[in-house]
């Protein structure tokens, strides 16, 4: 049974989870946005001319943002607002059995950069997510991806880290907070999935 927290701790608790401050900082950094939406519809406008030539979107992140790329794949194999057509999407953190068995053989750094390897082709497009954009796997499947002939894509914060310089297209989060980060993550491949559900449904109307 959980136990019966009194209410003044409980007061405390939540004056000093400075939630109001969270959600200033939330719409402060949501007001950025604007200014990405540029970077936002190339973003879009490539997956749907790669879609168009048989091409498929592979994604991946580590924790928070390997449910970012899973979110993502989601939106555009389900569907985001409209009945469509699938998109081809895979997310290269969703069988256990190949990350460890690549993590436990090789190395955690090289789990998903083997993926890239193994299943990306040229003509494909690789979007990673992360906060810091540090992360070695993040880097290194950036970097195959690369190799492959794949358009990278990079969803992250601040300034990108050692990860941008792997990627073509760049949407850095106005912050440096991984919530604020990973909020602003979600609210961008909203946008690109509603470029794709327009795309797709006007490419292929439901009879």
């Amino acid at each position: 049974m959980a136990e019966n927290i009194p209410d003044h701790r409980l007061a405390s608790a939540v004056r000093e989870a400075g939630i109001e401050q969270q959600v200033d900082e939330h719409v402060r950094t949501a007001q950025a946005i604007p200014a990405l939406l540029p970077a936002v519809r190339a973003v879009g406008e490539l997956l749907c001319d790669r879609f168009a030539a048989g091409g498929t979107l592979y994604t991946f992140g580590n924790g928070g943002s390997a449910a970012d790329a899973q979110h993502f794949t989601g939106e555009l194999i389900g569907h985001y607002k409209r009945d469509r057509r699938p998109l081809p999407a895979v997310t290269l953190t969703t069988d256990p059995t190949v990350s460890t068995c690549i993590a436990n053989d090789y190395s955690f750094d090289d789990v998903f950069a083997r993926q890239v390897d193994a299943l990306v082709r040229p003509g494909d497009v690789v979007s990673a997510f992360t906060t810091s954009g540090r992360s070695a796997n993040i880097v290194a499947g950036l970097a195959a991806a690369r190799k492959r002939g794949a358009t990278t894509v990079l969803f992250g914060g601040g300034d990108g880290g050692p990860a941008r310089e792997h990627a073509d297209h760049v949407l850095l989060a106005p912050s440096t907070t991984t919530a604020r980060i990973q909020e602003m993550h979600t609210l961008m491949l909203h946008l690109i999935s509603e470029i794709a559900d327009v795309w797709a449904a006007e490419e292929d109307p439901a009879p």
